[in-house]
């Protein structure tokens, strides 16, 4: 198997300039299209209605509906932005071997593994002090909980593209629901 360096996968999943990880800011220069040129204040105002739009819709899911409805809805959010980072094409470097995955996530992005074979669980800790989503850092913090579920779905695409078998997969804990670090189980 090809041995891919981080810094590679990242400007491979990253160039849209969002990412599961956070990485997204590390976009070469020039890969991305240029911007449309925009009336000065025109990009600001764009950017703040889309901002609050997003504000109201997660807040009116956080407040409105219970858990179990909120998770259905993110957790299927989650596939557009699995999308667009082409991450089954990215993930095809690891084919089918999980423990390089796993290698790969704990040596390359420090994030913290407790792989259970015998009960087919994982526990992957992103071990950040802060939330990677792409969202997050432009949303108020109150409707940011349910935010975590689209985390789920995308780390249940992620780790099924690479076992080729379906998984589930659960916040244990989170930046935004008060946890130290962002903590995710996924069942095999």
């Amino acid at each position: 198997m090809e041995n891919i360096k981080r810094k590679d996968f990242i400007r491979k999943s990253c160039l849209t300039g969002f990412c599961l990880c956070g990485f997204g800011a590390l976009a070469l220069p020039g890969a991305l299209k240029e911007a449309p040129v925009s009336e000065p204040g025109e990009t600001e105002n764009e950017n703040n209605m889309q901002k609050q739009w997003l504000q109201a819709l997660l807040s009116n899911i956080s407040e409105k509906l219970d858990d179990t409805e909120k998770r259905k809805i993110l957790k299927s959010c989650s596939k557009a932005h699995y999308d667009q980072l082409d991450m089954d094409k990215n993930l095809k470097t690891f084919g089918n071997d999980l423990e390089s995955l796993l290698q790969f996530l704990e040596k390359e992005w420090n994030w913290k593994i407790d792989y259970n074979k015998s009960k087919k669980t994982i526990l992957v800790n992103e071990n950040k002090n802060h939330c990677v989503c792409p969202l997050a850092g432009n949303l108020n913090a109150s409707a940011l909980s349910a935010l975590c579920y689209c985390s789920e779905g995308f780390a249940e695409q992620m780790f099924s593209t690479v076992t080729g078998a379906n998984v589930h997969a659960t916040v244990v804990s989170s930046i935004h629901r008060g946890g130290a670090t962002c903590i995710y189980k996924i069942e095999l």
